[in-house]
């Protein structure tokens, strides 16, 4: 059975329209793919497993590719919600705040410095130093951010969600963060 779906990502992609495209990153089998879908969302879901990935065919566009050694297979597409989770390599944070259209958020969590002495992952490649989740999302509206320990499991986390917009423009913030939109019927499962 999937794990249920981070509390951040349900807390700031809950309340996104049916219809909206959104990009599921490094998507492992899928949890959050799963749960956006159902929401009514038309999802992208990237990885490069085949198989954990292959079951969501049913619910989502996906693509496999390997986003670190191989080219980005995102080029030139836009994104209503870019959604990452427990992913970090560095040379694509440029893509994935590039991948976020114009009116639309980031929604991302991984493992910061000090995560090192409660387990994995330990090697600093995989760790957010402080601050930088913030400044690879320079340009972007930051809506929230934390930076902190998590309990159940206990990790060490940097978490962020940032809108794509004018500043200038603030009476457009989208309402995230508030309450969820009703699901979708169980089972349905929107192309992109």
């Amino acid at each position: 059975m999937p794990s249920a779906p981070s509390d951040w990502v349900v807390r700031w992609a809950g309340s996104l329209p049916p219809g909206c495209r959104v990009l599921d990153l490094a998507c492992g089998s899928g949890r959050h793919t799963r749960w956006l879908a159902e929401r009514g969302a038309r999802v992208t879901g990237v990885d490069r497993d085949a198989v954990a990935i292959e079951p969501l065919r049913a619910c989502a566009e996906i693509i496999v590719a390997d986003i670190e050694t191989g080219p980005w297979p995102l080029e030139g597409r836009l994104f209503d919600a870019v959604v990452v989770t427990n992913y970090l390599w560095r040379p694509l944070l440029p893509y994935i705040m590039a991948s976020v259209g114009l009116g639309g958020v980031l929604v991302y969590e991984t493992f910061a410095r000090g995560q090192e002495v409660l387990g994995r992952p330990a090697r600093p490649e995989f760790l957010l130093e402080p601050g930088e989740l913030l400044r690879a999302a320079a340009g972007l509206h930051v809506l929230a951010y934390e930076d902190g320990l998590l309990e159940a499991p206990r990790r060490r986390v940097q978490r962020l969600c940032a809108w794509r917009g004018d500043p200038a423009r603030i009476d457009v913030l989208p309402l995230l963060g508030t309450a969820a939109t009703p699901a979708a019927r169980p089972g349905d499962c929107h192309s992109p």
